[in-house]
């Protein structure tokens, strides 16, 4: 009996970007073949509706993440530095998406 990936193709990950200049966010998962099978995929999915201005897909087996083990020394807590916080800062007229 063939598995499930077999039958699907790999899975890709969707990330949208609403408007240019903006950052792309996560859409959610596709099947398929290959890129372009994905992309089209992706397109089909999640911007029916012109919902997004640009599309990326990555192979799901390429995406490498943190566990939560990891984290506590990975990732380090920014509670103590709070000159990293945009509250102390001025931002000039004319900056968009920040």
């Amino acid at each position: 009996m063939e598995s499930t990936n077999d039958q699907q193709g790999e899975l890709y990950e969707v990330f949208i970007q609403s408007k240019p200049g903006q950052s792309f966010k996560h859409a959610g998962s596709v099947h398929a073949f290959d890129k372009n099978m994905a992309l089209q995929n992706a397109r089909d999915t999640y911007t029916r509706r012109n919902e997004g201005t640009g599309i990326w897909v990555v192979p799901s087996k390429e995406i490498t993440a943190l566990s939560l083990e990891e984290q506590a020394y990975f990732v380090e807590p920014s509670t103590d530095k709070i000159y990293r916080h945009p509250t102390f800062y001025n931002l000039p007229e004319g900056v968009k998406n920040m």
